[in-house]
């Protein structure tokens, strides 16, 4: 009874099937039912070409199946992942090792830095505005500093006295 019903829905059945499984790649991506849906509508294209029977149909789904799985896990395998922003989500990480110079003075240990079009809070030693510094890490969103020493000033401008 179900060889007769298969039978008579013929290869236009597997295209429907590749279509729905398609559908649930749409919905579920993961790259998993895509490839079993190529391989029904491989075999709907068969069936319509070939009078196959449905129990070669069926082993041949499961064959091709198999196949484009794996030559997809392949291909999925060998893409480049792309570096070009390895700290995108730990913002406060990609401003290690940058040297800024402060706008504002840094009292108390702590102080704001503005860099491209925001505004950090950032921690170190006290310094007075326009001392160079160079980030060296980050403890939650506060970034942490040290002054760059950049000669006979450096000193003078780690303690906050005024310069000569």
């Amino acid at each position: 009874m179900i060889a007769t019903i298969v039978e008579m829905l013929g290869g236009w059945t597997w295209w429907v099937l590749g279509l729905i499984l398609l559908g649930i790649e749409v919905l579920a991506p993961g790259f998993l039912f895509l490839w079993f849906g190529i391989a029904a509508i491989l075999i709907g294209t068969g069936a319509l070409f070939f009078a196959w029977p449905w129990q070669a149909q069926v082993i041949g789904f499961a064959v091709l199946s198999v196949i484009s799985a794996l030559i997809g896990r392949r291909l999925m395998a060998t893409r480049a992942v792309d570096d070009s922003e390895p700290r995108l989500n730990e913002p406060a990480e990609r401003y290690r090792g940058r040297v800024f110079v402060l706008a504002e003075p840094v009292a108390q240990g702590t102080g704001r830095l503005r860099i491209d079009d925001s505004v950090w809070r950032i921690a170190g030693p006290d310094c007075r505005a326009g001392t160079r510094v160079e980030i060296v890490g980050a403890r939650g969103s506060t970034l942490l500093f040290e002054p760059v020493a950049a000669g006979p000033d450096a000193a003078a401008a780690r303690d906050g006295s005024p310069g000569a």
